[in-house]
């Protein structure tokens, strides 16, 4: 199964209007706003980005830093970005993953629009990224801490189906992947549902994230060949290409001190 390569896209994030000044973060981008109790149902939300080879890594580096440094919005539960650390797939194609939760829709449509978010991606991603993919779902059932700590390790899947796989084909690979859990110990923490946001996905219209304690438990994960093989062979019929990426939350970096 192939990494797809997909075309970046002005849609790919929401924007309406001149980026405003960016507000100062007074928190570490690491913080949250939650309930001592996991909803039972949150909102994933993934992006996918693809460097420019030409990309200055200072500039990089300033995406991924300001990325995190949105945690300080009042509508994120959790957000994590950084770089890929492995393509399971032929190829690398996305070079960087955000990974976030939100407890609605509502609330991830409003982080879309925040005027600092909208400032983070003119200012910091554009000028670096030329492929984007983000994929949205509903996580239900939900268990387990909302926010992924660092040293984590994420598994990300995302999934195109074949025209003709229909409604069957489209439970059929939701219940394969929602039962991985149960066959694999190692893995903490699952979620997968339907992309609601295919303007934004390319036709990607499945995703699930494997939580597992850290890249060691990654590996382990792959060396179950045969198991994680029988899983593929019977979702394989009904896909067009999937993308599987291995992503490890980082360590939360302090926001940089303004300009004076």
């Amino acid at each position: 199964m192939l990494c797809v390569r997909a075309a970046a896209r002005t849609n790919a994030f929401a924007l309406h209007s001149p980026p405003p000044p960016l507000r100062r973060n007074l928190r570490s981008p690491f913080s949250v706003r939650m309930s001592s109790s996991a909803p039972n149902q949150i909102i994933e939300h993934v992006v996918l980005l693809k460097a420019k080879p030409s990309a200055d890594p200072s500039a990089v580096n300033d995406m991924v830093r300001n990325l995190n440094g949105l945690a300080t919005l009042d509508s994120v539960l959790h957000i994590s970005a950084g770089p890929v650390t492995r393509c399971r797939s032929a190829s690398l194609t996305f070079t960087h993953l955000l990974h976030a939760r939100y407890r609605s829709k509502s609330d991830l449509a409003s982080y879309t629009v925040d005027p600092t978010h909208v400032n983070v991606v003119v200012n910091y991603v554009k000028p670096v990224v030329d492929d984007v993919i983000a994929v949205d779902w509903v996580a239900e059932d939900f268990s387990g801490p909302v926010v992924v700590p660092p040293g984590a390790a994420l598994r990300l899947t995302v999934m195109k189906l074949k025209e003709e796989a229909g409604e069957s084909g489209k439970s059929e690979v939701l219940g394969i992947v929602r039962g991985i859990q149960e066959k694999f110990d190692s893995i903490k923490q699952l979620t997968a549902g339907e992309n609601f946001s295919p303007e934004r996905s390319n036709g990607f219209s499945i995703a699930s994230v494997a939580v597992v304690k850290g890249a060691e438990e990654l590996e382990a994960l792959a060396a179950e060949s045969e198991l994680v093989n029988e899983q593929k062979n019977k979702a394989r019929e009904f896909l067009d290409g999937v993308i599987v990426l291995d992503f490890t939350v980082p360590a939360p970096v302090p926001a940089a001190a303004p300009s004076l």
